[in-house]
């Protein structure tokens, strides 16, 4: 199912149009067709970080829409790819095919831009490729609801859709809309494809519509997110704060308490009354007592591994340095305070979805990031915990 180049049997061009895309923020339209962002050109403008612009533009959570009786589905596409310096080759971002809330197939699109990162050296070099086809065949010709769910860890930007039949918008579900903001672990780093994202599974549990905001080493309580979640619909609102915050060691423990009561003043000045759960860290041993920044371990280079380790001092955590224990208690009394108020907020502590008897039986393969059965366990524990008929996203429309 890897792509060529090459259009067979599937004639029936569609233009790529917001009808047609879920998950995304906003269409760039580019040279050769569209880029799905996860943040608006407002909140882009407002940032000089390359790692948040990296993150925003791989489409974790995007996916394209629509009905059809085609039996051969093909979408041209220009992939960014990242290698990492010393590191061994990523594999190709899967795309997957969802077929009346199915998996029915995966494709990868081979060659693409090539973005090298030195992460010792904290640059970033893009070499510009060709574009290519991921393809399905074989399909039921019956009219049937299809899903491509675009790779959750390299951009797309997405040149042409084409079918064997006519392709139409699929009308709204009338499922609710759930707008969640976190760091790599929610946009999916090292989760094996993009339905299979704790986000991913964890909206296909609660049957909801998912718009993942989870943006790899940027869930830093920047304003312009704050704004962003704001200003985009949704029935239910979860934030996932502190490993970012730690890992980066960007901010004090003072810095942290007016920071999170700023992202959810703004947050709550679109949405009032919407559920907000705010959840904290899950368990990650080298960030529980030791502060930021990380920073790739040399050693592992030689066992092709890339592995993460803590450089800060432990000692610091007296004088306001950031430690996941720290950030968990301060983020439970804030919501304890404002839930006072605001009886829509709620609370998750992290090690509820991934503690210390998880990394005992699945441990974090690079320090940092859960390994695809362990997205399993956080969705499935996340839509346990948010979805059930007590849980702070529970639907009591009935």
């Amino acid at each position: 199912m890897n792509c060529e180049h090459n259009p067979t049997t599937a004639t029936v061009t569609t233009p790529i149009t917001a009808d047609l895309v879920r998950g995304a923020l906003e269409l760039e339209q580019t040279a050769h067709g569209v880029l799905p962002h996860r943040l608006p050109a407002r909140a882009r403008a407002q940032s000089t970080d390359g790692q948040l612009a990296m993150a925003e533009a791989q489409p974790s959570g995007v996916r394209l829409v629509f009905r059809t009786r085609a039996t051969t589905v093909e979408l041209d596409a220009l992939p960014t790819k990242r290698v990492y310096a010393g590191a061994p080759p990523r594999p190709d971002g899967v795309y997957d095919l969802v077929v009346d809330g199915r998996l029915a197939g995966q494709a990868s699109v081979a060659g693409g831009n090539t973005m090298t990162i030195d992460m010792t050296a904290g640059t970033a070099e893009t070499r510009p490729g060709t574009p290519g086809t991921a393809r399905w065949s074989g399909l039921p010709g019956a009219e049937k609801d299809v899903e491509i769910w675009l790779p959750h860890n390299e951009s797309a930007e997405l040149l042409a859709l084409r079918t064997d039949a006519p392709v139409e918008p699929v009308p709204g579900t009338g499922r609710r809309v759930w707008l969640h903001h976190g760091s790599s672990i929610s946009q999916g780093s090292n989760a094996a494809n993009p339905t299979a994202t704790w986000p991913a599974l964890a909206a296909a549990l609660g049957g909801v519509e998912l718009v993942n905001l989870g943006l790899g080493g940027s869930a830093l309580l920047d304003p312009f997110t704050a704004r962003a979640l704001r200003d985009t619909p949704a029935d239910l609102i979860s934030v996932k704060i502190g490993i970012n915050l730690v890992n980066a060691d960007l901010m004090r423990l003072r810095a942290l308490t007016s920071s999170v009561h700023g992202f959810l003043d703004t947050v709550r000045e679109g949405h009032p009354t919407t559920p907000l759960l705010v959840v904290s860290p899950i368990h990650c041993p080298i960030h529980e007592d030791v502060p930021g920044p990380s920073a790739p371990d040399p050693a592992s280079f030689a066992t092709g591994q890339l592995r993460f380790r803590a450089t800060g001092d432990p000692a610091e955590a007296a004088s306001g340095k950031l430690t996941l224990k720290v950030v968990r208690e301060e983020l439970a009394r804030i919501v304890e305070q404002r839930a006072a108020q605001d009886e829509n907020l709620h609370h998750l502590d992290g090690p509820d979805l991934y503690g210390e008897a998880d990394f005992a039986e699945l441990p974090l393969p690079d320090g940092l990031h859960p390994d695809a059965a362990t997205h399993r366990r956080i969705g499935e524990r996340f839509a346990g915990l948010a979805f059930s008929a007590n849980g702070p996203f529970a639907d009591r429309s009935s």
